[in-house]
């Protein structure tokens, strides 16, 4: 019988950060005094691993002596201790377990290991049963983990049952109405009882034979509300409106899309009134009227694209611009992490699947107050706390992995959102439109699968998210949530973004909700799909399981039968698993074949049908003309504040709620700069405190210049749309647009694309008001403002027992725009005056559209003329809150007119924009037609001056940045002891090179988790270098063997080395850069870096996660190869234990080393950092060796150039706030800060100098 070897590791006091952090939430939000201690241990289970590669493996793999200690089999428990373990359910997906075993391969690619891993928790301290129990329920979510036992298993080796043959429902066209309705409720479907009817009938008058229970679930599957949009396809019949004050512009909205649906649809029987034509009636009148002529039309919909004009280095050609928005509300509901990244994993796979790279994300969020105690959470429900956080834990682990760029995030509260969280990506993307192939599925063309693998994880996805949802129902939905797996996301990306791939692909779908049923189902009318052939993440699996599993990070693709063979070697060359599954046939019928055996033969008719035909009427409810959103203060406690005529008090809890307040900590999770192509930082001005409101991105190229950038923004507010859902709409069309002109984008050129999010609809007709009112809104917007959305996503099952999300309907509003016409938000310059531009209204508070167009295309001649610097799209909380936002950036006050009465400030102002204007404009504007109030003067004194009100800058950020500090901390605890200065080091001398080269050549390995390649690649182009990259193979062990020859003849060939930042598997098994360094202490590649740096006076340069595996290897501080020792210097978590991303000052304060050849020392420079393992860590005497040496290059410094070990500036809580270290002669180099991220237009909002000019300094080395 194989061993099974168990370790423990646990992060030493100093570094445990989790166990501080969640001693922390059992103590302030449990309440529980009683625990004294909080330990966490990663517990590894380890089968198949040979002595000689286990004794390598436990102080490489698993710990890393400077910071973890590494227990053999048992840990000493204390006296008073609790100790308990979780562990993930069967099925889900364990990265840290997956990457151990990647890892241990790369260092004997012969064996097999088998590994499982659980997270410890050892309590101490005096604990009743009671808190326990509590503390246990807190650690484990039972949809994806359970706890586990602390016995050793004999085997980790799994044994699955051999599945059975596949169900007929023998007498199934034959049963009665209460037989059938007695199956209908056994088998739990998410499908009405007319569909089961439906079925039924088509079985027995055209199939003549019962079905299998295959075919029942794939139905299921096929029509579910999430794929087929069936709630939104249910005829709507007797409309009728309430009386009531809005009653008039309702109705006129309802009889303008009548006369619009004449006019487009005529007679025709096949259209029939529902949500779904009201959504897409204006884009169909604007299209017919000639206003969409950039709209790219195509049989594939894989997600909005606009054919675009892009020069670029002076040649012109079209490029197709793709975005999408996706919801994952269900999912995130029940388990945050996984939920939230596989949210974000499927809007990037609508356009992806479209051959476009998807190069940036945004966030919209809805959730209850995360603020109030763990005692109020809903029985049935997480905490508010745990579920925002774990949401935002898992879409920002997967788009940090990927590569994927959230240039904006944004969370907004209302109590509602306790009955189902709100998760929302959306996402850009673009291609060459030559890249893009848009072709037939032909009889005899094949489908391959690529990408992840099924398990039963991912069953039910598309029919949980369609059900109703009760506290019973939620403890059965635990296999319907997956975790994602993002560096094979990543491949797909990689795979699609070469030319040569994507021309081969004539159509493509990805494998969200439904699995290969309906990923391959839809790619053609006729296929025979074989499911043997599709590959499995263990055994077990039946062929019903194998038909509708979800699989994230898989694509289906249609080739030529002639491209087959070189499609399936590009995806090798990326890594990627692929296998041809399924063929396209001429009878149009779904046909899956499973142990050769028939299991599903559909005809295609009846699978288009999407179900039975339902229907429903509609009573439209009236908003209250008493409670009218627009008379009233959107905060309660600031009309308080103002009839007791303490203004101060106003704004105080107006930068203090919720919605208002900074988001500052959880936005910085999000790596807002990958891709060295964001405009805009989230956050900007000198002291990174002014909000964006739009993300703005450079145009992805993957060689050479463009000015062509991006614009997203969005619109919604739940509290009007509470009131109104008609009104809510049309302002979240008016708001996303007041955001793209306030940045310097053209309201005439945008494109909508909408979120619905609302309750279940019933029989009832008064629950189909909300929606059907929302899209009158959506209906009126878009044709007043003669702008088109041009598609969306709907999701109907917003309910929890008797509690309704609120009517949501988010506007995402897209622009394509130059670089140069851009402005920041943050006020620039005393003296400047602030001006606000409301939004003219009718008698019933709808925008006058003629009027706001008026304005918007004023503003933006304005801002291309540098008349208006900085601008802000106003909202419900009014100028007072806009203004604080724009001046907090660069710390300048604001003198608020003394005529402006003090409710001015508090009113209502969506859809209006508050500018700072350079000079008089006043005469401009009323010659335009544009009305505007004169607000204040910018003033240098950091103060907000409103007649006898003064609140200064501290009260105002105080005020602004505590609400949510408690659940997003902004920083760590600033416990640090002012540092010492030490000066800048001057060398007598700097390595000089002895073999000269023109155009040195660079290697840059990729790995699984690489996601900085592309950044490091143009960076070193531009500077003069040759760039070779290549990817690690290891799917096998020929793959690895083969990976090692191609990397040793590539450094052979190189004069540098180049390792790139991104997440090395994950950062797993726990702690960065494993997998990479792991990789590198192969004998071969060891004896190659070595020969490059003591042979040929090669360079090595790390950054970030490159830095991470520099430090792991020994190549900084040593210049070498080596071993980590217990008091190595490295790297480990940040001390506010979270990632971190956001622009850092670095100073230079070494000349050693040649990659600092054209940087000034002494000098301070700005780069991005994103990392969540960046802390720098080592004994006294190391770090005074390394700065009597000048291996110490770069340190965390204020803008002034101070070095600081403030958390503001220094980040990660570095000792001695180190950035980054080299080695003795300066050769090796690294350093956390992502200085590739650079180019014209990057980051505009951030004040300082970006280029460090490192990669110029490599190049020159060698000339």
């Amino acid at each position: 019988m194989e061993q099974v070897r168990r370790i423990y590791v646990e992060k030493k006091e100093p570094y445990a950060v989790k166990a501080k952090e969640l001693w922390e939430d059992i103590r302030s939000y449990l309440g529980i005094d009683s625990v004294k201690r909080v330990r966490v241990l990663i517990r590894y289970d380890v089968e198949n691993v040979s002595d000689e590669t286990w004794a390598l493996a436990c102080n490489t793999v698993f710990s890393e002596p400077p910071v973890d200690v590494l227990y053999e089999e048992e840990f000493p428990m204390p006296e008073k201790g609790r100790v308990f373990g979780v562990e993930f359910l069967p099925g889900q997906f364990d990265q840290r377990a997956d990457s151990a075993v990647s890892c241990i391969r790369f260092l004997n690619e012969k064996q097999e290991p088998v590994i499982r891993t659980a997270v410890t928790y050892l309590l101490e301290g005096d604990i009743s049963d009671e808190a326990f129990g509590r503390i246990k329920a807190y650690c484990i979510n039972p949809v994806d983990s359970r706890e586990t036992d602390m016995e050793k298993p004999e085997t980790l080796k799994m044994q699955y049952e051999e599945p059975a043959d596949i169900k007929i429902l023998d007498g199934f066209v034959k049963m009665g109405d209460t037989a059938l309705r007695e199956l209908y409720t056994s088998l739990g479907l998410a499908m009405t009882f007319q569909d089961f009817l439906h079925i039924q009938n088509y079985f027995a008058r055209e199939e003549h034979r019962d079905p299998s229970m295959t075919e029942i679930r794939v139905l299921d599957t096929y029509w579910s509300d999430h794929c087929r949009h069936t709630t939104f396809s249910t005829e709507l019949k007797q409309i009728t409106f309430e009386d009531g004050y809005y009653r008039s512009p309702l109705e006129t909205t309802w009889q303008s899309y009548l006369d619009t649906r004449e006019e487009i649809e005529g007679d025709r029987e096949d259209k029939f009134i529902c949500l779904m034509d009201l959504a897409l009636m204006a884009m169909k009148k604007l299209k017919k009227d000639g206003k969409l002529k950039d709209m790219e039309e195509s049989e594939e919909i894989n997600a909005c694209s606009i054919v675009v004009p892009v020069e670029t280095d002076g040649v012109t050609e079209e490029w197709l611009i793709s975005f999408k928005n996706e919801t994952h509300n269900h999912p995130t509901e029940i388990e945050p992490f996984g939920g939230a990244a596989t949210c974000l994993g499927g809007a990037i796979r609508d356009p992806l699947s479209g051959r476009s790279y998807v190069y940036q994300a945004m966030r919209v969020t809805g959730a209850g107050d995360p603020t109030v105690p763990v005692s109020d959470t809903l029985r049935g429900k997480l905490p508010q706390k745990k579920l925002v956080r774990g949401a935002a834990n898992g879409y920002s682990s997967y788009g940090n992995q990927i590569g994927l760029a959230t240039g904006y995030v944004k969370e907004i509260y209302h109590p509602s959102y306790v009955a189902k969280r709100m998760e929302i990506g959306a996402v850009m993307g673009a291609s060459p439109r030559k890249n893009v192939i848009r072709a037939t599925s032909d009889p005899g063309d094949s489908i391959i699968l690529l990408g992840g693998r099924t398990g039963r994880d991912g069953c039910g996805g598309a029919t949980g998210s369609s059900k109703v949802h009760t506290e019973s129902s939620i403890e059965t939905c635990g296999a319907e949530v997956q975790k994602g797996n993002a560096p094979t996301e990543r491949k797909i990306q990689r795979l699609f973004r070469r030319e040569e791939v994507s021309r081969l692909i004539k159509k493509c779908n990805d494998f969200g909700a439904g699995g290969v049923s309906v990923a391959i189902g839809e790619l053609a009318d006729g296929l025979r799909v074989d499911l043997d052939k599709v590959p499995k993440k263990y055994a077990g699996l039946d062929g019903t399981e194998l038909a509708i599993s979800e699989s994230q990070e898989r694509m289906a693709v249609v080739v030529a039968p002639e491209d087959v063979e070189r499609f399936l070697e590009f995806a090798a060359q990326e890594n990627l698993e692929a296998v041809e599954v399924a063929v396209v046939t001429k009878e149009p019928r779904l046909v899956l074949l499973w142990r050769g055996k028939e299991i599903v033969n559909l005809s295609r008719a009846f699978l288009d049908t999407n179900g039975a035909h339902q229907e429903a009427g509609v009573v439209v409810e009236m908003p209250s003309e008493e409670d009218n959103y627009f008379r009233k203060y959107a905060i309660p406690a600031v009309e308080t504040a103002l009839q007791d005529g303490n203004p101060k008090k106003a704004w105080l809890s107006t930068l203090s709620d919720l919605n208002v307040c900074s988001q500052r900590g959880l936005v910085e999770c999000f790596d807002a700069s990958i891709g060295a192509g964001s405009v805009l930082m989230p956050y900007g001005g000198k002291y990174q405190l002014t909000e964006i409101q739009t993300m703005v991105a450079k145009l992805p190229v993957l060689h050479g210049k463009t000015d062509t950038v991006t614009m997203m923004s969005y619109g919604f507010d739940p509290y009007l749309s509470s009131w109104s859902p008609y009104h809510g709409a049309v302002y979240a069309v008016t708001q996303s647009m007041a955001k793209i002109v306030a940045a310097g984008g053209d309201y005439k050129k945008i494109h909508f694309t909408f979120q619905e999010y609302f309750r279940r609809m019933t029989s009832e007709a008064s629950r189909w008001s909300q929606p059907f009112a929302a899209l009158l809104g959506a209906f009126d917007a878009q044709m007043g403002f003669e702008l088109a959305s041009i598609g969306g996503k709907d999701s109907m099952s917003g309910t929890f027992n008797d509690i309704d999300v609120p009517p949501t309907l988010v506007s995402f509003a897209v622009d394509v725009a130059k670089q140069q016409d851009m402005i920041t938000p943050e006020l620039k310059q005393p003296g400047n005056t602030l001006l606000a531009f409301p939004v003219e209204k009718d008698e019933f508070d709808l925008p006058v559209y003629e009027s706001v167009m008026r304005l918007y295309s004023t503003v933006t001649d304005l801002i291309r003329e540098g008349k208006i610097v900085s601008a802000y799209a106003l909202d419900s909380y009014g100028i007072g809150a806009a203004a604080c936002r724009m001046a907090f950036g660069n710390r300048l006050g604001i003198a608020f007119d003394e005529h402006l009465d003090a409710k001015a400030l508090f009113e209502n102002g969506l859809g209006g924009i508050l500018a700072e204007v350079s000079g008089d404009i006043c005469l401009r504007l009323e010659e335009a037609d544009v009305d505007f109030t004169i607000v204040g003067q910018v003033t240098k004194e950091p103060v907000f001056i409103h007649k006898d009100m003064h609140l200064t800058m501290e009260e105002a950020l105080q005020a602004w940045t505590g609400t949510l500090e408690k659940v997003f901390p902004s920083q760590a605890a600033d416990t640090s002891e002012p540092i010492q200065e030490r000066g800048c080091y001057q060398a007598s001398s700097i390595y000089v090179c002895k073999n000269r080269v023109a155009k040195p050549v660079v290697f840059i390995p990729v790995f699984s988790g690489t996601n900085c390649e592309y950044d490091s690649g143009r960076a070193f182009e531009q500077a003069g270098a040759r760039v070779v990259t290549k990817v690690f193979r290891d799917l096998s062990a020929e793959d690895i063997r083969d990976s090692v020859t191609v990397f040793r003849d590539a450094i052979a060939q190189a004069q540098m080395i180049m390792f790139p930042g991104g997440f090395s598997a994950g950062d797993e098994p726990d702690g960065s850069a494993k997998f990479f360094a792991t990789a590198f202490r192969n004998a071969h590649l060891q004896e190659a870096v070595m020969e490059l740096l003591h042979q040929r006076d090669g360079l090595a340069l790390g950054i970030c996660n490159g830095f991470q595996a520099m430090i792991k290897l020994g190549l900084v501080p040593f210049g070498e190869v080596r071993g980590q020792q217990e008091d190595s210097p490295t790297l480990t978590f940040n001390t506010v234990n979270r990632h971190i991303s956001r622009m850092v000052y670095t100073k230079v304060i070494s000349d050693k080393s040649p990659w600092l050849l054209e940087a000034e020392t002494g000098k301070t420079y700005v780069n991005p950092a994103s990392h969540g393992e960046g802390r720098f860590v080592a004994s006294k005497e190391w770090i005074d060796r390394l700065f009597e040496n000048g291996q110490v290059a770069t340190c965390y410094a204020d803008p002034e150039g101070n070095i600081s070990m403030d958390p503001h500036w220094n980040v990660n809580g570095s000792y001695e706030a180190i950035e980054g270290i080299t080695s003795p002669d300066g050769r090796c180099f690294g350093k956390m800060a992502h200085c590739e991220r650079k180019g014209a237009a990057v980051a505009m909002n951030i004040y300082g100098e970006q280029d460090m000019r490192i990669f110029e300094s490599g190049v020159r080395y060698f000339r």
